[in-house]
């Protein structure tokens, strides 16, 4: 893997996390909440919103193992065509967390970012790599990362456990990535003090902005902490969400901070990029 640091961006993109409570298994009532929440992102001037993890049924691995045909999704599936109204209404770009099978002809289920981009279309998918205890009786994990090119920001996808393995945010920033997005859930027992660590680390290590969007209320058996956040690239909170309360959250990224702190803190560039191992590599995927 080479070490390929993409050129800065020439212009600030305000992006948002959307956080909301999902109703277990209603997948229609999800939906239409994705959509009355970026709406209100695009009034916010965002360009792109970022829902939580499983945000189309809820986490519940229960539910989606028992009925997947119900309760995941793949590329054709009807149900979604509101998000790409909305996407196109608003020209807003959305990634919102699903259950997915057969996703790009591969089979089985995974946890999934779906990506919209501005014109509706769903692009491909990116599958969650770092399955977390049970899921790995479920779901298969995801071969390969995601990078999106939006308005000449190189921006990264994770799901929730993602983040807490320093290579993943290290492996997209090594490839030109200059924001890390992450759909999560964290709990209220451990999630919100590892995120308060993981989030600043990944962003601060790699000279990244660094996106996470939280559920509040419970899913799946999980009190979830809310807190969604967008860290900025010196790994200080750029904007924060409550923990108990559905919200949406903007922030500008600005490539000018983006370029002060990658001057004064050399890290990424010093990095021996052969040090690490690629996380199944990148495919750009443009949103324009």
């Amino acid at each position: 893997m080479n070490n390929k640091q993409a050129p800065l961006p020439q212009a600030p993109l305000r992006i948002a996390a959307a956080q909301a409570q999902p109703v277990s298994g209603d997948v229609t009532a999800n939906i239409a909440r994705t959509v009355e929440l970026t709406s209100i992102a695009a009034d916010r001037g965002a360009k792109l919103v970022v829902f939580p993890e499983k945000f189309l049924s809820g986490y519940e691995p229960d539910l989606i193992a028992g009925d997947p045909a119900r309760y995941a999704f793949d590329e054709h599936d009807a149900r979604l065509e509101p998000i790409r109204e909305v996407c196109r209404e608003r020209e807003i770009a959305v990634i919102v967390g699903a259950a997915t099978r057969g996703m790009g002809g591969v089979d089985g289920l995974h946890i999934s970012s779906l990506v919209f981009n501005r014109s509706g279309e769903l692009i491909e998918s990116y599958h969650k790599q770092h399955l977390y205890s049970g899921e790995t009786k479920i779901y298969r994990p995801g071969t390969q990362g995601c990078m999106l090119e939006i308005d000449g920001w190189r921006l990264a996808l994770g799901v929730c456990y993602d983040s807490g393995f320093p290579e993943h945010a290290r492996s997209a920033a090594v490839n030109g990535a200059h924001a890390y997005l992450v759909s999560a859930l964290f709990s209220v027992t451990t999630g919100y003090h590892q995120s308060r660590i993981w989030f600043p680390a990944r962003a601060f290590d790699n000279t990244l902005y660094v996106l996470m969007s939280n559920h509040v209320g419970t899913t799946g058996g999980w009190e979830t902490c809310g807190a969604s956040a967008v860290w900025g690239p010196y790994g200080d909170v750029v904007s924060e969400a409550s923990r108990d309360r559905e919200e949406v959250i903007t922030a500008l990224l600005d490539p000018a901070v983006l370029a002060d702190v990658r001057e004064r803190e050399t890290m990424l560039a010093d990095f021996k990029a052969h040090a690490v191992e690629a996380v199944g590599g990148y495919v750009v995927h443009r949103l324009d």
